[in-house]
């Protein structure tokens, strides 16, 4: 990897599930990738530890268990276990996984909280607080719900979490509204303590410039940072919680204490192991945070201020991933567009490795994940049944029917080259948290295999010189090896079944890769191996796509109200099919009718409005540049695009899109995400496309 390994031990967290309700294929988003990079170092020797746990505390937690009539400790006890038991069906395996409600994180989250105060980042502050007269009760958070003073959209109480996506402070909605009862809220006096953020903006421009890890985690907390830093309050009206110093009736924000979690998880991993937690979280050891990239602001603004206040090590790297959709549709439980990991996946009899695969493989870490029962099939059939199990399957085969053991055989120079080149592929890309592109390149070398096996017929060599085949199958072995190796991080549970059958009887989750190039031994008995893969039948696609169409029919069907649902759910049902695309063909002359030019961009900036949408100025040969929105926000950073050539549509008809207009279309290629088309080489802007 590129920054890997390192004389630094490293310490991997992962965003906190939160303890109110079932795992889904989006977490997994977050906590597979983790695994798969912790895997990954140990695989070069890396000293790496790898800690999370459940988020335990807010409002949420508490309607919820207001609602099923239990407390908090009981809801909380549930769905802890439900995690932790997911995630070793999963083989993300943690080396701590505990909850804030431990008593470490206790114990460090009012440590942490007196150090701010002693250091005089907190103070007193009376603000207005939402609060229910119907219900006769304040209302943090998730309890109220309104409009947002900033875009004008539905809002929670503490997020923005329908239009801009701003943290909100208690007492800025508007038009409050009781999510318990419905009813109108009013705003009462109260006094709450803030944390003082907007003391460390230099800091955190300085913090940001040198952090490590995703760029789309890294630029979006510089563009905040350097609008305005805005005082937190740290302080609800609840009594689940860790109590604030020194005030019964008021708890600590559940953002405070979240992420102290990964403080207190690496303590229980300290005391089980005999380590020392502060050599990461006061001394030098890399701190690497795995998060959503809805909760990029709280890790890299809000959480590094509040351990530079408490003078505690700042985190060295924040990789946050893309967002997930189901069958190309926004991502909602309440709209049925879900998977669930044990109902929808696991209790299916679907191998967690394959997932695991999907995950990884499907595109950039950063980019829109798009989970689709077909594209799923399609990956695992194509890719790891079809090239990479086919070359173990076969080359164990064939070796174990005509030798019965690895036969002796010099391995090519030409073979152990692959295998390197191959490792150094894997490892840099890997190092940026482009894991796509180190299982592509993994795979490449089990088409590699494939070719070898395939051009050197080894099926007529046994027949006229079985030495030269027994060299042939040896390489091939050699290969094997090195592939179980490089897959081991990805596919853990499939690879350790495939050491096996390579004869191998040390453990391959602590070999390394510098083990790939060490030679096979020859005269390892082989056991007759079996099918690593199967294929996934369109019956079993068909199964698993009427299962999502029929939750999603239930869903619109309550969601509107229908008294008939049986009905609503059989027509919804029916309605709900694969988008196909059309084609028609056109003549000439429609063609004609399209002014299509090149233009340079020359401004790019996000819509704050939205999630997707970038406003572009692009020269295109006019006496000023052209204005343009296009959906490329969640696929590419605005920096990176300025000066590039792109292709536009300048006779469309002008639109608003979030209130901008744009006059004209970027075009762009739509595959895993938005991909720019551009010229072969730069040209004039404005040059038109005949």
């Amino acid at each position: 990897m590129s920054k890997f390994p390192s004389d630094k031990p490293v310490l991997v967290t992962c965003g906190l599930p939160y303890a109110n309700g079932k795992a889904h294929v989006g977490h997994l988003r977050t906590y597979i990738p983790a695994d798969i990079f912790v895997r990954a170092l140990k695989k070069q020797g890396q000293e790496v530890t790898f800690v999370c746990g459940s988020d335990t505390h807010g409002t949420p937690i508490v309607v919820n268990a207001e609602q099923l009539n239990i407390t908090p400790k009981e809801l909380v006890r549930k769905y802890h276990k439900h995690f932790d038991d997911t995630f070793k069906d999963m083989n993300v395996n943690f080396d701590a996984f505990g909850t804030t409600d431990d008593p470490e994180n206790y114990n460090r989250t009012t440590d942490i909280v007196n150090k701010l105060i002693e250091n005089g980042y907190t103070y007193p502050k009376t603000i207005e607080i939402a609060y229910c007269p119907e219900c006769d009760r304040s209302l943090p958070d998730r309890y109220v719900e309104g409009t947002c003073p900033y875009c004008g959209e539905t809002a929670r109480g503490d997020e923005c979490d329908q239009g801009c996506e701003k943290h909100l402070e208690p007492g800025e909605l508007k038009e409050p509204k009781c999510t318990i009862c419905g009813g109108a809220a009013e705003y009462r006096k109260q006094e709450h303590y803030f944390f003082k953020l907007s003391e460390f903006k230099d800091f955190l421009l300085e913090h940001l410039e040198h952090m490590e890890g995703t760029s789309n985690a890294r630029n979006y907390a510089i563009g905040w940072v350097k609008k305005e830093l805005i005082d937190w309050c740290i302080t609800r009206n609840l009594e689940w919680g860790v109590k604030f110093p020194g005030h019964d009736d008021l708890v600590v924000y559940v953002w405070v204490d979240a992420p102290i979690g990964y403080i207190a998880f690496t303590e229980e991993w300290a005391k089980e192991n005999n380590e020392d937690w502060e050599k990461f979280w006061k001394g030098d050891g890399r701190i690497i945070h795995f998060i959503g990239g809805d909760i990029t602001y709280h890790h890299c603004v809000f959480w590094p201020a509040m351990l530079k206040g408490a003078g505690y090590s700042q985190p060295w790297g924040v990789v946050a991933s893309g967002m997930v959709k189901i069958e190309n549709k926004k991502f909602s439980k309440s709209r049925g567009y879900v998977v669930w990991v044990g109902e929808d996946y696991l209790d299916h009899g679907f191998h967690p490795d394959l997932l695991r695969y999907y995950l990884t493989s499907y595109t950039s870490h950063t980019k829109e994940l798009n989970f689709s029962w077909k594209v799923f099939q399609e990956k695992i059939n194509t890719e790891l049944v079809a090239v990479f199990g086919n070359f173990l399957y076969r080359t164990l085969l064939f070796t174990h029917k005509n030798f019965g053991e690895i036969p002796e055989g010099e391995i090519d120079r030409e073979v152990l080259d692959k295998i390197t080149d191959t490792i150094t592929k894997v490892n840099k890309p890997m190092g940026e948290y482009e894991f796509k592109k180190a299982v592509d390149s993994a795979m490449a070398l089990a088409s590699y295999g494939n070719v070898y096996f395939q051009s050197n017929e080894p099926w007529k060599l046994i027949k006229k010189d079985k030495a030269a085949c027994g060299k042939v199958v040896a390489n091939c072995a050699q290969i094997a090896k090195a592939l179980i190796l490089l897959f081991e991080p990805v596919l853990p549970q499939k690879m350790e079944d495939a050491w096996k059958q390579i004869g191998m009887s040390s453990d391959v989750h602590a070999a390394t890769y510098s083990d790939a190039t060490v030679l096979v031994n020859s005269g390892t008995t082989l056991p007759k191996p079996t099918i690593l893969f199967e294929k996934i039948e369109d019956d079993k696609t068909e199964e698993m796509e009427t299962i999502s169409n029929k939750r999603v029919a239930e869903a619109i069907a309550k969601e509107s109200g229908t008294k008939e649902k049986e009905g609503a759910v059989k027509k919804m049902e029916e309605e709900i099919e694969i988008e196909t695309i059309t084609t028609e063909e056109i003549t000439f002359d429609d063609f004609s009718k399209l002014d299509i030019r090149i233009g340079t961009i020359v401004t790019a900036e996000p819509v704050k409005k939205s999630n997707k949408l970038m406003r572009l100025e692009v020269d295109i040969g006019e006496d000023s540049p052209r204005q343009l929105v296009a959906g490329i926000k969640e696929t590419h950073d605005p920096e990176q695009i300025i000066g590039r050539q792109v292709v536009v549509l300048a006779n469309l008809k002008p639109a608003k899109l979030c209130g901008v207009e744009s006059r004209g279309m970027v075009l762009a290629g739509d595959t895993e995400g938005a991909v720019l088309l551009m010229p072969e080489e730069e040209v004039a802007p404005g040059t038109r496309v005949r």
